[in-house]
């Protein structure tokens, strides 16, 4: 983990940390840690990985940031992660977006501790990369810390 420590990271943010944004960032600040967009583990699996998973050696430090619940894909996709030099994996558990949650990860998966702590686990098994969490205070308005402040 000695990749965070005193480090600048910047958060993904889909359709702003693509390839460009972070070489420019890199150019600004070397040392800063970037987070790919958010990649599904389907996009990866069944898609273009080789698009998905393209980026240059300077963009390093980078994490791949993944979407996804199931344990075996996200292993599978981790491994691939590996495979690309990436120098870490972060899990979203955070994106608050319907679209996200009606497949089932993003923020969603804060109601479900157990099949976060599978995938984590799956993911740690399979790789020696470092495996992160992105995550947010609550699910919903229903949130106790939602209602204290209400911004």
């Amino acid at each position: 983990m000695e990749l965070f420590v005193k480090s600048i990271a910047v958060a993904p943010m889909l359709n702003w940390t693509d390839r460009h944004f972070r070489y420019l960032a890199h150019l600004l600040a070397p040392s800063t840690v970037l987070y790919t967009e958010m990649i599904t583990t389907g996009a990866l699996l069944h898609g273009d990985a080789e698009r998905f998973l393209a980026h240059d050696p300077s963009e390093d430090p980078l994490v791949l940031q993944l979407g996804g619940s199931d344990p075996h894909a996200l292993a599978q996709c981790a491994r691939m992660a590996q495979d690309q030099t990436y120098q870490a994996v972060n899990l979203n558990v955070g994106c608050p977006s319907d679209r996200v949650q009606s497949g089932q990860f993003g923020a969603c998966l804060l109601l479900k501790p157990d099949l976060v702590a599978d995938g984590v686990r799956a993911m740690r098994e399979a790789v020696t990369l470092p495996i992160t969490v992105k995550t947010r205070i609550g699910v919903d308005k229903g949130d106790q810390r939602a209602q204290v402040y209400p911004y």
